[in-house]
């Protein structure tokens, strides 16, 4: 991209997430159909791993889910052994989420005002 913009995820989009023994798992979430579009490109599982590469030794896993213009994420070995176990104070997905969107993306500047225009999406009135 010649003309891009870098921006935190955290622009044109939300998580969720959670924690189950050592592994996390992130529902990351466009608040529109430009966003998604974004997302898919910008938001891999090699660039989810080069972003938590400091703590995360194992695998990252994803999955498209564009009927709810979402990836889906699973990061194995996230918590060093579990939470229980770490010894981190954010060992917790939750904590993790707030990382993610921390994550820098490259957008147009016509991609970002689509994403930032753009009715959101959700079941909210």
């Amino acid at each position: 991209m010649s003309d891009t913009l870098r921006i935190p995820l955290v622009r044109i989009a939300h998580a969720r997430s959670g924690d189950k023994a050592d592994w996390v798992d992130f529902g990351v979430f466009a608040w529109n159909e430009a966003g998604y579009r974004v997302l898919e490109r910008e938001v891999t599982a090699a660039r989810v791993q080069a972003h938590f590469a400091p703590w995360l030794p194992g695998e990252v896993d994803a999955w498209p889910l564009p009927n709810i213009l979402a990836l889906k994420f699973v990061l194995r070995g996230a918590l060093q052994g579990g939470g229980a176990r770490n010894l981190r104070l954010d060992n917790l997905g939750k904590a993790m989420a707030g990382a993610l969107l921390r994550m820098e993306i490259d957008v147009t500047p016509e991609e970002l005002n689509a994403a930032l225009d753009a009715p959101r999406v959700g079941w909210w009135p």
